[in-house]
């Protein structure tokens, strides 16, 4: 290891940053420790885990703020309102306790895996991702910030800071649900994830659809969610051309034409769960 740097403060990290692009930076670990086993790591190291600022969930004004380095085992403990519940569920599937205990929220985003569990559940609610650098602040929506499997805009002076997600009307429900091989510690075969907001007929008043590990990026249906909009939940008819933007590919946990009818499948019955008070 050439250097190995953790800074207290975020002003810290940002000039560390600055003056060092090729840091790689680290919080919980989970993933980059794994993918260095046998090997001895000699990259240069921003640990930003120790910025207290950086984690916790609040309020601010009309959205909630997510720390970058909040792990999943606070998303569970956060008692979060129910729009948010195909978030908490999502943060469940995130490997065992242990990994739970020290994975991050901005992590999970910046690894940029295609099957990445917390992807799907913040783009149902519309999440945008903050980064900052020692050149100002800036936001955009989740899925302008993940370009592909592994990569993502962030700048090699920039941290993500915060994951923001607007605030969704009262009685919004979220559902998470992954299909994998096996109930636990399992890569998923296709995840899906949805928010429904009614009003006061019953109708889908606003609604977020997204769906993984069938694209390179998780991708929010979003000519979907406008065509539900003013439907009654015993109306709703999710059709196969409502899924064409998704291309899955075929591998060892299952072809794409399985995970076109299990994603058509799993949104059909999300929807339905999401939309019951």
């Amino acid at each position: 290891m050439a250097c190995y740097l953790q800074p207290l403060i975020l002003s810290d990290a940002l000039s560390a940053l600055a003056g060092v692009p090729s840091l790689s930076v680290l919080a919980g670990g989970t993933d980059f420790y794994p993918a260095r086993v046998g090997r001895v790591i000699d990259e240069d190291i921003l640990d930003i885990s120790r910025i207290v600022t950086m984690r916790g969930i609040s309020q601010t004004g009309d959205a909630l703020r997510i720390g970058a380095t909040t792990t999943w085992a606070d998303v569970i403990a956060a008692g979060l309102p129910a729009a948010f519940d195909g978030l908490t569920l999502a943060a469940r599937e995130v490997g065992g306790q242990q990994i739970q205990n020290a994975g991050t929220i901005a992590g999970n985003l910046c690894n940029a895996s295609p099957a990445a569990d917390g992807t799907p559940a913040l783009l149902a609610l519309g999440a945008s991702v903050e980064l900052v650098s020692s050149r100002g602040t800036r936001q955009m929506p989740l899925e302008a910030f993940v370009l592909g499997s592994r990569k993502t805009v962030r700048a090699s002076d920039e941290l993500v800071t915060a994951i923001v997600i607007p605030a969704w009307p009262q009685g919004a429900r979220g559902v998470f649900v992954k299909l994998g091989a096996r109930r636990y510690l399992v890569i998923s075969i296709v995840m899906v994830s949805v928010v429904v907001a009614l009003d006061a007929r019953g109708a889908i008043a606003r609604c977020g659809i997204a769906v993984g590990a069938c694209s390179a990026v998780a991708q929010r249906l979003v000519a979907l969610e406008k065509r539900l909009v003013g439907t009654m939940p015993a109306a709703v008819d999710v059709r196969p051309d409502d899924l064409a933007t998704l291309a899955p590919i075929s591998d060892v946990r299952g072809s794409g034409a399985y995970r076109l009818d299990a994603a058509l499948a799993l949104v059909s019955q999300s929807i339905a769960q999401a939309c019951v008070p």
